[in-house]
């Protein structure tokens, strides 16, 4: 599919950031290289409107570089949280910034979200590139990792992840797009309903650090196997924020489906797969920009993320899936956004 590249806005320190399109005809998709960051998702309902249902900001100096609530980035070298903001490897405790109350949250203070990523077109994809140093942000080993995105005519969007490291390292990537399928300024998920091929999740305590126990859904406010209408659940989820929540997925595999959101007005749906063994189906507590993109104004509930990713906290809980990486092995991970128009 077409990919065309432009001058987006400068960095702070006044490095060139582009913005890339991608587009198959139906829909388009607009990232830039500073921080990967999905800036626009343009998908048509069900009378062939378009609407941009990415939350996310006009330029860069508009919010990406220091209103962010981490719109449509890349995020690592550890997404999610890590407890204290410690782990050990090897008999070596290592310190991270602090910067989600107690605890280390999405790689740190300037994690990938803010780097800028070599960028360049191969084909029907967009590479972006990115070195992190032995070291940055207090993780060890310097870790190589390489991102493509692409638009397929099916109106899959997929995200290929490969890392490798010159020393023993953690490693947890996700993509933090919020969506509304309304379009992005709608302001509420009214509408909207949910469906997670999840039946198991990981409690937290009140820092939002899973307990190490690994529960059912079944029976509790968490279970989402049926299609579940997502703003008369939110109030009744336990801690009253809605859901912050990694969701277990079982054994990896290729082209695992784990979440369907529709929209009943416009029809709109996504659909996400992933070869992770979980994912964050976060429902925008925290939201609260005034003045975004076209002068929307985000609050709370008015937007969803489907994180797929490696369980919270994991290099703290041995009996989770490892986020160990090691020289001479290859971190790997797809996930795929399907956008369609649902069954009526």
């Amino acid at each position: 599919m077409p990919i065309s590249k432009e001058f987006y806005d400068k960095t702070s320190d006044g490095h060139y950031i582009s913005i890339y399109s991608l587009t198959n005809g139906s829909m388009k998709v607009k990232i830039i290289d500073y921080g990967g960051i999905i800036t626009n998702i343009f998908v048509p309902d069900k009378d062939g409107k378009m609407e941009d249902i990415a939350l996310g900001f006009d330029t860069y100096k508009d919010g990406y570089d220091t209103r962010n609530r981490y719109f449509g980035a890349l995020v690592g070298r550890y997404a999610n949280r890590i407890a204290k903001g410690q782990f050990t490897l090897d008999g070596v405790t290592h310190q991270l910034a602090v910067n989600n109350g107690p605890n280390a949250l999405h790689g740190g203070i300037n994690g990938f979200d803010k780097r800028l990523w070599a960028s360049s077109i191969e084909g029907n994809k967009l590479v972006l590139k990115y070195t992190s140093a032995d070291g940055e942000e207090n993780y060890p080993g310097e870790v190589k990792v390489t991102v493509t995105y692409q638009l397929t005519d099916q109106n899959e969007l997929i995200l290929d992840y490969t890392a490798t490291t010159n020393k023993k390292t953690i490693i947890n990537l996700t993509n933090h797009s919020y969506f509304n399928l309304a379009g992005h300024a709608a302001g509420t998920l009214d509408g909207h309903f949910v469906r997670l091929a999840a039946d198991k999740f990981t409690p937290v305590d009140d820092t939002s650090i899973p307990t190490g126990a690994i529960d059912d859904v079944n029976g509790t406010m968490f279970d989402l196997t049926s299609e579940t209408n997502v703003v008369t659940r939110l109030p009744n989820v336990p801690g009253d924020k809605g859901f912050d929540h990694n969701f277990v997925l079982g054994k990896p595999g290729w082209d695992k489906h784990a979440a369907r959101l529709r929209h009943t007005p416009s029809g709109r749906q996504i659909d996400m797969y992933t070869t992770e063994p979980g994912f964050q189906f976060y429902t925008g507590y925290y939201l609260g920009i005034d003045n975004a993109k076209g002068g929307a104004n985000y609050r709370k509930w008015s937007a969803f993320c489907l994180e797929a990713q490696h369980y919270p906290d994991s290099p703290n809980q041995p009996s989770f899936p490892s986020t160990v990486l090691s020289p001479g092995e290859t971190y790997r991970q797809t996930t795929k956004y399907v956008f369609s128009i649902a069954e009526s």
